[in-house]
């Protein structure tokens, strides 16, 4: 939704600070009356929905027309809107008209909001049971549900401290005048402020699980910044309900104020550049990965290329350049991949390279295998990329070639030929004449498949000759020795060469 967490921090910090400045604007002083400042609130988000609504309808007009002129061939609107310049100046036009047009009807505005907040207000009993069963129900599941159910457990929880804030507040109104005192609707309210801190509390325990197992993203340090205010909440109405009990709403509006300010404050200070949680981010990981405490192979090499901004890349410079030769190596490989999704490439690769070994028999005695051997081999030309593919590679330490063959093949070879009956004849079903056999040849750092039919560049000397028996028409057939694949004595694939 968001470019970044930066430009949605600064959004949230321009939502919370124009109700405070058009209340001090109205007071003409410094001066911040909770009615007024909440009441301006809620009356920001429903002329903000209000205008987007108008704007969608304005949209749906225009493309409404388009289509009926296209009817009798007046294709100019259809055209236009096709043309992001266009659209930009129609929704621009649509929503501040509709922002105009608003604010000169401010008691339509008010009307509106009690009308949304008394909606809500309604929600709050049904998400209070919720919560209410939800944590009455954590003593006999436990905590490790949570982090095995799903991966987004901090999210979930904090979307619903934000809801139990909203509905609460809902309910509570401007003031206590304004306040629902429905006997629904008041526990239910009271209910969700008392399930906040809690929520905040496993919030905040879930994300501490992550940073220990996984270690800091620029992510994990933005969900550490939402738990603590959430848990900033928290406490707020804990305390304003062990002090005020059924009057509460009096002790959490200022606290409802004084939090506003510090949200607006981090908000505002966490869209500058002040704080890198790139940086950071990026030191803790690569840490891990020096200590050893993230094996090569698990580490992140995408998020580091491509998440953490420039302090990512820089050290992904620095890490292609280092000691560790596999540590080197995948940083060289990940620098040169335009995006993540090629990123992710490399890693499966390496994955079915490393998984080669357990199904791979080398012969004529067990060496280890270099990994770009290996990796050319996990293609189905090779020994395939199944993980039960039982695959023979004829390779020997330093060798610049090597064979292999699928023991699928084998198989189908060593098989005995069924006999078929088709029309009332019999014959035998037909037999493999090969065994997927495939060569590879080292060409300086780089393994290549070499294919049966391919000729070998001729020298200049064979070049010459060639053109010279070509024009003197010396063509003839020789018996030539050929190398070729023997198992068991038994000749198998086509020869060489």
């Amino acid at each position: 939704m968001w470019r970044d967490w930066h430009s949605a921090s600064l959004f949230l910090s321009i939502a919370i600070a124009v109700p405070l400045f058009q209340t001090a604007r109205n007071e003409a002083a410094w001066r911040f009356p909770y009615a007024d400042v909440h009441g301006n609130a809620w009356t920001n988000v429903v002329l903000w929905c209000a205008c987007w609504l108008f704007t969608g309808v304005v949209f749906g007009l225009a493309w409404l027309l388009s289509s009926l002129f296209d009817l009798i061939g007046l294709h100019f609107l259809r055209d236009l809107l096709q043309h992001s310049w266009f659209n930009a100046l129609l929704f621009g036009a649509s929503f501040g008209a509709s922002l105009g047009l608003l604010r000169e009807r401010d008691g339509v505005l008010r009307l509106l909001q009690r009308v949304v907040t008394s909606v809500l207000a309604v929600l709050a009993p049904v998400l209070g049971l919720g919560l209410l069963v939800f944590l009455l129900a954590l003593p006999f599941t436990g905590l490790n549900a949570l982090w095995e159910a799903t991966k987004s457990t901090t999210p979930i929880l904090l979307s619903c401290v934000i809801g139990a804030l909203i509905l609460a507040n809902a309910v509570i109104g401007n003031g206590e005048q304004e306040e629902l005192r429905n006997p629904v609707l008041r526990p239910g309210a009271m209910v969700l402020a008392l399930a906040v801190l809690p929520l905040a509390v496993i919030a905040a325990i879930a994300t501490g699980l992550r940073i220990d197992q996984y270690g800091l993203t620029p992510d994990r340090l933005w969900a550490v910044v939402f738990v603590a205010l959430a848990t900033a909440y928290g406490v707020a109405y804990i305390v304003a309900l062990a002090r005020g009990r059924m009057r509460w709403g009096a002790w959490v509006r200022p606290s409802n104020l004084r939090l506003a300010f510090v949200v607006a404050g981090v908000g505002l200070v966490l869209a500058t550049p002040l704080l890198s949680f790139n940086a950071l981010s990026t030191a803790d990981q690569v840490a891990r990965l020096e200590s050893g405490k993230t094996a090569p192979e698990k580490f992140d090499w995408a998020a580091l290329a491509f998440d953490f901004g420039d302090p990512g890349k820089a050290a992904l410079k620095r890490l292609a350049g280092s000691k560790n030769a596999v540590i080197a190596a995948r940083a060289k490989g990940v620098s040169g991949k335009a995006n993540r999704w090629d990123v992710a490439a490399i890693d499966r690769t390496q994955t079915e390279a490393d998984l080669l070994v357990k199904r791979l028999r080398v012969l004529p005695v067990p060496v280890p295998v270099p990994l770009a051997l290996r990796t050319k081999l996990t293609d189905w030309q090779g020994c395939g990329a199944g993980r039960e593919d039982r695959c023979t590679l004829l390779y020997r330490p330093a060798a610049t070639e090597a064979v292999s063959i699928k023991q699928s093949c084998i198989d189908d070879l060593a098989r005995e030929p069924k006999v078929k009956e088709e029309n009332g004849a019999m014959f035998m079903a037909t037999v493999p004449s090969g065994c997927g056999v495939s060569r590879y040849r080292l060409t300086g750092d780089t393994w290549q498949r070499i294919d049966e039919n391919t000729q070998r560049p001729l020298t200049p000397v064979e070049r010459a000759a060639l053109k010279a028996g070509d024009a003197a028409g010396k063509v003839e057939i020789r018996s030539v020795p050929a190398r070729r694949v023997f198992v068991g004595g038994v000749p198998v694939g086509d020869p060489f060469e």
